[in-house]
């Protein structure tokens, strides 16, 4: 997992998301769709929005804030009221998420005043792939961690669905994959696993998965 002071992510390709601190212990995510295609974007915490291509969402949150996630939905429809799905991504049928998207989603993670008030940052395909994403630190003397790839061109058929690639995890629910039961002390890679560590070899593959090349 990546430190920095400052950072910017960058979701789905080009839908940036940069982090800011106007206040002491206030954040703030600004994220523009740079796709050329309409992403809805999710942050828990922080909702969701639509965003068209060159359009940007600010998310604001409140001094005390310790960790959360964004990731990029695709495929969605919503009534008036916010209600309606997802193909990929889906958070409850909301348009402003209130729960973890369902799987598979590529992940960006933070978690903020961290370890000597660091912040940390990682990409995780622990539950699957759903579209390529990338981030890069404001401070150009950190690592930017992408996972760039299709990974869904390479899925393995077992895992495949529509618009994404699940994890073994999900698929086979076994001790193994999900690293639990007497594989808590001792889980490796398995063929699964390899597969989205080849396409993103500096995004988290499996729940184990520490040798991750991000500083």
């Amino acid at each position: 997992m990546a430190t920095v002071s400052n950072l910017a992510l960058f979701l789905v390709a080009r839908l940036a998301i940069s982090l800011y601190m106007p206040e002491a212990g206030a954040v703030k995510f600004n994220i523009r769709n740079q796709c050329g295609y309409t992403v809805w974007a999710a942050g828990l915490p922080g909702g969701g929005q639509q965003l068209n291509q060159g359009q940007t969402w600010t998310v604001n949150l409140p001094a005390g804030t310790q960790s959360g996630k964004f990731w990029g939905r695709t495929g969605c429809s919503f009534d008036a009221r916010g209600r309606g799905s997802c193909k990929t991504g889906d958070c409850g049928g909301q348009l402003s998420c209130q729960a973890t998207g369902a799987v598979p989603t590529t992940l960006a993670e933070y978690t903020l005043n961290g370890t000597s008030n660091q912040y940390f940052y990682d990409i995780s395909l622990v539950n699957g792939f759903n579209v390529p994403l990338f981030i890069t630190p404001t401070n150009t003397q950190c690592t930017a961690p992408a996972c760039k790839a299709d990974v869904n061109a390479v899925c393995p058929t077992e895992l495949k669905v529509d618009g994404g690639c699940q994890s073994a995890c999900t698929v086979f629910q076994t001790d193994q994959y999900c690293c639990r039961g007497t594989y808590v002390g001792n889980c490796h890679a398995t063929n699964y696993s390899v597969v989205f560590k080849n396409q993103c070899p500096q995004a988290y593959s499996y729940a184990k998965d520490d040798d991750i090349n991000v500083e």
